[in-house]
């Protein structure tokens, strides 16, 4: 069996548009890694960037389980004295695309690959955004969170 390699016309990248809205953040995050990888299309290859353009909108209304508004996230700027930490409840309040980036960039595979999928992801706070002439598609993610209802 021979390796599938696409060529570069059959790479598209797509546009998606997922609500974040009382969705868990891992399997918001597990969802989106796998539009920005392309894993959705049957011409998936591991090795080309066959991946799609994500905006996630709502970002501030997203569910943390269990008692993760008290877990620290760490930040080094790499500077002397640079480590800064905030707890998922503080970021919830100030900056809620940080931590969708970040758990979805946990979620990719880390090479230099993923570092060019991960810049096609777009994440609002609010239900705006500049995007509109894309044309969005809508993705559903049906699993909301039982503790939001």
């Amino acid at each position: 069996m021979k390796t599938f390699t696409p060529k570069p016309a059959d790479l598209t990248h797509d546009w998606y548009i997922v609500d974040a809205t009382d969705v868990v953040l891992g399997r918001l995050a597990a969802q989106v890694a796998d539009l920005l990888r392309g894993k959705n299309k049957p011409t998936f290859a591991p090795h080309a960037d066959s991946g799609n353009n994500v905006i996630v909108i709502n970002a501030a209304k997203v569910a943390l389980t269990g008692d993760k508004s008290g877990k620290v996230l760490y930040t080094h700027s790499g500077r002397p004295g640079g480590l800064r930490r905030d707890s998922y409840g503080e970021l919830l309040q100030h900056n809620p695309e940080r931590i969708i980036t970040t758990a979805v960039k946990g979620m990719l595979p880390k090479n230099k690959l993923s570092r060019a999928q991960l810049t096609r992801l777009r994440v609002f706070a609010g239900e705006e955004h500049p995007h509109a002439s894309q044309q969005p598609v809508p993705y559903e993610i049906h699993q909301t969170s039982q503790q939001a209802k």
